[in-house]
């Protein structure tokens, strides 16, 4: 599975992905600070996606946002399309993200116990399964839903970065 930066012409596919869970998250296809966070997440090589190469008006099959500013790490966002989910994509953007990272700390934010995105997207079981612990409550989503702070440490050299 090829992972890779993002790039401008990636925009219109996030925005694809951003529709798709919209019910989960609050909008974002519509709202100006998610078009300006995913362009400067872009220009500054903190985005990566997973190329669909089945369609020809080159869609991605998922998106990951991240930050990384030592110590500690951010994910601000991960999603995988609905077609997609289970097939190892949101396993290998992680993947990627996280050979970027260290030493630190590596925090997201992702749908608190009782939110039904926690179930149905497999949030949490899919970071407890990449090593994340949970941590404190979080600000609810703007839909109101609950959030909690997952973290993971890195131990691996920072300087060992990929372009």
């Amino acid at each position: 599975m090829i992972v890779r930066l993002a790039q401008q012409a990636d925009r219109p596919a996030f925005l694809t992905l951003a529709a798709e869970v919209e019910h989960w998250f609050g909008p974002m296809v519509a709202e100006p600070g998610f078009h300006a966070a995913l362009d400067e997440h872009v220009r500054d090589r903190r985005a990566l996606v997973v190329p669909d190469d089945g369609d020809p008006a080159g869609g991605i099959l998922g998106g990951l946002l991240f930050g990384a500013e030592a110590p500690v790490y951010r994910v601000h966002w991960l999603v995988v399309s609905e077609l997609a989910r289970g097939r190892g994509v949101g396993r290998a953007l992680m993947a990627e993200a996280m050979r970027r990272f260290g030493p630190g700390t590596v925090e997201l934010v992702t749908f608190g116990v009782d939110h039904p995105g926690a179930v149905a997207g497999g949030s949490r079981a899919f970071y407890t399964s990449l090593g994340f612990t949970p941590a404190e409550p979080a600000a609810p989503g703007p839909e109101g839903g609950s959030r909690q702070v997952f973290r993971r440490t890195v131990e691996r050299d920072v300087s060992v970065r990929p372009e």
